[in-house]
């Protein structure tokens, strides 16, 4: 039997890249399609460092149809399509809504519409827990209300899903599973990839360990007046390495047919709250070093708390987290002594 072969659009990113290496490690022969907009050709010999085999890149943007179309004339035999490419900075986003939402909402179009032409019958979409907004009830399932986004880009996810849902209700011969992610962390545990951020960081581990390395004079806690044990937000944080193998396991599901509908939405989290000074101390933990911190004013747009029931995923999928939040913050911090020195 042949490999089956995966496209992962976005794969020399963060997410994308951790999951080519699982793919690869399972057997799949992997294409990438990347435009390089917030990441570096070099993760491809990262991955072939780890796997032993450098999967084919092609640079190019999503939004072309024309070199879309004819990337896919030269791969033929994809069986299925991974789709992470697309701005992720929810603050920018804000700043550039029509970039967005051109971006993130013409290539997913692009994308379905070619699988439809060309009879590639399987599609795992990246999407978010932001859907959710701040939830009515903890931990949140598959079944709680999606909210009003709370920027422009957690809109391109909730739209996105929907782009999806209405085309595989028609028929198309596409069959299509959301992943909606909780707050990914950490690094592969070789050191070689993960996340690498332009600019200041957006999310909070990546702050933590510039903090811890030096580069940013500190690190500002937002708010510690919010209803929760300790006045600090409170964020499912699972291993960047666990997710990347439930897209793996998504991917299998739909090949093998076990899929029970054309589109399925399932969380991927740990399904417990933690908060961003446990995330701190958990940090100051395994790397023994002492933060520099200092609490600022509430950040607009910051959910209280979020954390996943992830019940339904570790049913259907077979899936669960394995790594713990302190193994999640080593790896975050080999990573970041490794890219330092390069």
């Amino acid at each position: 039997m042949r490999k089956n072969k995966i496209l992962v659009t976005g794969g020399t990113g963060y997410i994308g890249s951790h999951t080519a290496v699982e793919l690869m490690e399972e057997g799949f022969d992997v294409v990438i399609a990347d435009n390089l907009y917030n990441s570096e050709a070099v993760v491809i010999d990262r991955i072939a460092s780890i796997t032993g085999k450098k999967p084919a890149l092609s640079v190019f943007d999503l939004c072309d149809r024309e070199k879309l179309d004819a990337f896919l004339d030269e791969h033929g035999d994809i069986s299925g399509i991974i789709h992470f490419a697309a701005y992720k900075a929810v603050g920018e986003s804000v700043h550039k809504p029509l970039e967005y939402y051109r971006n993130n909402l013409v290539s997913l179009m692009n994308l379905l519409d070619a699988m439809k032409k060309r009879g590639i019958p399987h599609f795992v979409f990246s999407s978010s827990c932001t859907v959710y907004g701040q939830p009515d009830k903890l931990p949140v399932s598959e079944d709680a209300p999606v909210k009003p986004a709370m920027s422009p880009y957690g809109n391109t996810k909730q739209i996105g899903e929907e782009i999806i849902r209405d085309t595989m209700s028609v028929g198309e011969g596409i069959n299509a599973i959301s992943l909606r992610y909780f707050n990914p962390i950490g690094a592969h545990p070789s050191a070689l990839i993960g996340e690498l951020p332009r600019g200041v960081p957006e999310n909070l581990v990546p702050f933590i360990t510039q903090t811890a390395y030096g580069l940013r004079k500190e690190l500002k806690v937002f708010g510690n007046d919010y209803n929760t044990p300790d006045g600090s937000c409170i964020r499912d944080y699972l291993h960047v390495v666990d997710l990347a193998k439930a897209h793996v396991t998504a991917v299998k599901r739909l090949l093998e047919g076990k899929n029970k509908t054309s589109y399925e939405v399932f969380n991927l989290g740990t399904g417990k709250g933690v908060s961003v000074l446990e995330a701190i101390r958990s940090f100051e933990r395994v790397s023994g070093i002492s933060l520099n911190y200092r609490i600022t004013d509430r950040r607009e747009g910051d959910i209280e708390q979020i954390w996943a029931d992830p019940s339904y995923a570790n049913k259907e999928l077979g899936w669960r987290t394995v790594s713990t939040l302190d193994e999640a913050m080593l790896t975050a911090w080999e990573w970041e002594k490794y890219i330092r020195k390069q």
